[in-house]
């Protein structure tokens, strides 16, 4: 992806993902950094094997190593993304095609960088992906689209248009019986899978919730 490099995050759309990132950092336990200034992450062969240009800021995530850590990077990145983009700025998840040891970010004794998100003003929105059938997103028993609650159907469509590692979309949600209790969880997937589950399961919150909150995570 490409950013306008001469373009600085400012202003009030930098204190609000500033806030944002302190919020999600107090919720989940993280040391998440908003890293300005730092193109040295994006210089090296990586990120150009990757096609990144014009990348000065990025979004570190970190935080204490322990089981969940990927998945709480994945739901807290995943909401600095959707704020980041309802501020008109342009964003993308980064696992490998950067420079770590460049990064400006901090690291703890007992914290992990886990990955990180480009951030900026982009030359353009970037292309669409093609994206899995929600029935291909669902364990219901059924797997009928009339069968399932609406509340259901709704998050499955967030979930639909969470972005993934290579796009693979190596998550699933299943309703338990009770129709409202949910379980989201992996499929065989790479490194990044948990971190993935995360914004997914982001994703189908938000969209379940428009309909309904009558329901839960199990």
């Amino acid at each position: 992806m490409s950013f306008v490099s001469d373009r600085h995050l400012e202003g009030e759309a930098l204190a609000q993902i500033q806030r944002e990132i302190d919020a999600c950092n107090e919720q989940f336990g993280l040391s998440m950094q908003l890293c300005l200034d730092n193109p040295q992450a994006f210089d090296g062969t990586l990120a150009h094997y990757g096609s990144f240009r014009g990348v000065r800021n990025h979004i570190a995530l970190v935080g204490p190593k322990r089981p969940a850590l990927d998945e709480d990077c994945g739901t807290a990145g995943g909401r600095v993304v959707l704020l980041a983009q309802s501020l008109g700025l342009n964003t993308c998840w980064v696992a490998l095609t950067f420079r770590r040891r460049a990064s400006a970010a901090r690291i703890a004794p007992g914290e992990r960088f886990v990955c990180c998100i480009a951030i900026g003003y982009g030359e353009n929105d970037g292309a669409s992906h093609s994206v899995k059938p929600i029935e291909k997103l669902a364990r219901t028993g059924s797997n009928a689209l009339d069968t399932m609650p609406a509340w259901f159907v709704s998050g499955l469509k967030a979930a639909q248009l969470a972005p993934t590692a290579l796009n693979q979309q190596r998550f699933c949600f299943e309703l338990d019986e009770d129709r409202r209790a949910v379980h989201a969880r992996t499929l065989p997937a790479p490194s990044c899978g948990h971190i993935d589950l995360g914004i997914a399961r982001l994703h189908f919150e938000l969209g379940a919730n428009t309909v309904s909150d009558d329901w839960m995570f199990s």
